[in-house]
């Protein structure tokens, strides 16, 4: 408990558990209002009729929060010390050697897939489907004012995706990623010197036990077959949903267009905490290794 909290109370991380706690907060006030709202069958806001001018009643008010914000700032710059470390030296790397909180989730990734899928791959994806969500996402209702019911698949995938996929991994490459970037729980002492022994094996070696390479260390076709098809099965669970409900009228208004690029989407972000499951209880390290590429 003693290392757990120093490591809570380091001039660095002292942030990131503030914004956790206002994240965790936000979340639970606008559930509130929606679900609120759902019940009352029509939203607070819109009984919100009065106006007032931006000059001076608007402008008042930020210039209040912005003086609370530099005196909070100004306290904190005197009771916390700056998070510098001594001179870069060539020498000697830092361990562990972290990236900026921002870039955590992104960096625990790499743990579990090919550098290339980490690093570009899937944050190209995240910026596309955010472009993409003003075109997919047709439903109108919610503008304006806190709702569950009439938005629930919308909110619970920006919960999944943002909550319990990334502000996950920033916690996880924060508080429990120690030493060699190793798994630590918050009782245990980081030690520099503790190696841990993994034995990783490829999905087709675990599961259907065929060999990746082959004894000349060529790729085995037959495993490239299984972990191709395993992909495909994944993917096609979208095609399989959509023949089940394309009669749905939230379908129709999609369109095939709209709806197989939220399925791809949404699949692939599934797709990720799986992957992780799979590294973390079985070692698998990956589902397809090809000359070119690994998944």
């Amino acid at each position: 408990m003693e290392h757990l909290i120093k490591i809570l109370s380091k001039p660095d991380n002292i942030p990131i558990i503030l914004m956790l706690g206002l994240t965790v907060y936000y979340t639970w006030y606008a559930t509130v209002k929606g679900l609120r709202n759902d019940r009352a069958g029509s939203p607070e806001e819109a009984k919100l009729t009065d106006k007032v001018q931006v000059w001076p009643y608007l402008v008042k008010v930020e210039f209040l929060a912005s003086l609370f914000v530099m005196a909070v700032l100004t306290i904190w710059s005197i009771t916390l010390d700056a998070p510098l470390e001594e001179p870069a030296n060539p020498a000697l790397t830092p361990n562990p050697s972290k990236a900026p909180w921002y870039f955590l989730g992104l960096q625990e990734i790499l743990v579990y897939f090919d550098p290339w899928i980490a690093g570009v791959v899937l944050p190209t994806l995240i910026i596309m489907g955010l472009c993409a969500i003003p075109y997919i996402d047709i439903n109108p209702k919610g503008n304006g004012y806190y709702t569950f019911k009439e938005r629930w698949f919308a909110i619970l995938t920006f919960h999944f995706g943002f909550l319990i996929m990334w502000v996950s991994l920033i916690v996880l490459g924060t508080f429990f990623r120690g030493p060699g970037w190793n798994l630590f729980f918050p009782w245990e002492y980081w030690d520099t010197h503790r190696v841990v022994a993994l034995t990783n094996v490829d999905f087709t070696e675990f599961f259907f036990n065929i060999p990746t390479r082959l004894v000349d260390d060529s790729l085995n076709p037959l495993a490239m077959i299984v972990g191709s098809l395993t992909i495909i099965f994944w993917f096609g669970i979208g095609a399989v949903f959509y023949l089940w409900k394309r009669d749905s009228e939230y379908i129709k208004k999609m369109g095939p267009i709209g709806y197989s690029l939220t399925a791809f989407l949404f699949l692939t972000m599934m797709a990720v905490p799986v992957k992780v499951l799979l590294r973390l209880l079985f070692n698998i390290k990956y589902i397809l290794v090809t000359p070119y590429f690994n998944v």
